[in-house]
């Protein structure tokens, strides 16, 4: 990708990797909270480590934590952080990433009749309280509707390269900017709609979360169906783009991981199915293509 080293921090980015994380396990699941695009990386890899299936704790809905401050109470100002100069290039690769994402639907919603409202990135290591309640990194990147919030642990980008063969700058873009689609669902209401339709029709939760998570797939599409009219693409970026959809497929999770695949608990869609709808917005540019609850997956 092409991007400028020299712009300024986004004010849009909190950086709280100086805070002190704590314990706990998966404390959350359905208050709000749910897997990035990079947490079911993660599960699967903590599921091939301890030979268990922790995709588990996520299909039984569990609540986050109780007890525990909201994230209004945790304070902001902490020690300065001590970062390598690989981790310093990576907070201005996911600043620029994230000013783009933002300018592109700040552009975006006044076709939409509305105003986009900006969200805030949150740099943490190890653990976090977020407005859902208590993360660990194991969760990958995250979005939470309560905060309206982008949660992010550097780490998760080793994980993406070296694990799963999704190198390359734009595949790290691509997991940003779908977790920024999801915040665009909350802004335009499809979340607030797909949590009622799952509480009223709960033989198809999964296939809710499924259709959410591939339109979120589909809007970062739309973002970089924005980048390239703006050239900021460079050979090679939207192959990595589409391999790190397939390696979040919920498929090809479950295969390595457990060794079956079953369609009926998966909340994220196949690695096919989050290629496709990527390439559609990416193609188009259009978020009236984006419309997964129109059609089957």
């Amino acid at each position: 990708m092409r991007w400028n080293r020299d712009e300024e921090i986004s004010p849009d980015i909190e950086d709280r990797r100086g805070e002190g994380g704590g314990g706990g396990g998966f404390g959350f699941g359905g208050g709000g909270m749910r897997l990035g695009c990079g947490g079911i990386i993660v599960v699967g890899i903590l599921s091939l480590i301890f030979k268990q299936n922790f995709f588990a704790l996520f299909d039984s809905g569990s609540s986050p934590q109780a007890g525990l401050p909201p994230a209004a109470d945790v304070t902001r100002s902490g020690p300065p952080v001590a970062q390598s100069a690989q981790d310093q290039e990576r907070v201005k690769f996911v600043s620029f990433v994230v000013n783009d994402v933002q300018k592109t639907w700040d552009a975006e919603f006044p076709k939409l009749g509305g105003t986009y409202q900006h969200a805030k990135l949150d740099l943490y290591r190890g653990a976090i309280r977020s407005g859902c309640g208590f993360a660990e990194s194991a969760a990958g990147p995250f979005y939470c509707p309560e905060d309206r919030k982008v949660y992010l642990d550097l780490g998760f980008f080793d994980e993406l390269r070296s694990r799963f063969g999704a190198p390359g700058e734009f595949a790290e873009a691509y997991v940003i900017a779908h977790e920024f689609g999801h915040h665009v669902q909350t802004l335009l209401g499809i979340d607030e709609k797909m949590r009622r339709a799952q509480a009223e029709r709960p033989s198809q939760k999964n296939e809710l979360s499924v259709r959410l998570e591939l339109q979120a797939d589909c809007l970062a599409g739309v973002w970089g169906h924005a980048t390239s009219a703006r050239n900021v693409l460079e050979k090679g970026d939207v192959e990595a783009g589409l391999a790190a959809a397939a390696a979040v497929g919920d498929d090809r999770l479950q295969k390595a991981a457990t060794g079956r695949v079953r369609p009926e608990t998966w909340t994220h869609g196949s690695s096919k199915s989050r290629q496709e709808w990527f390439m559609r917005g990416l193609q188009t540019g259009q978020v009236g293509a984006c419309d997964t609850f129109a059609q089957a997956r």
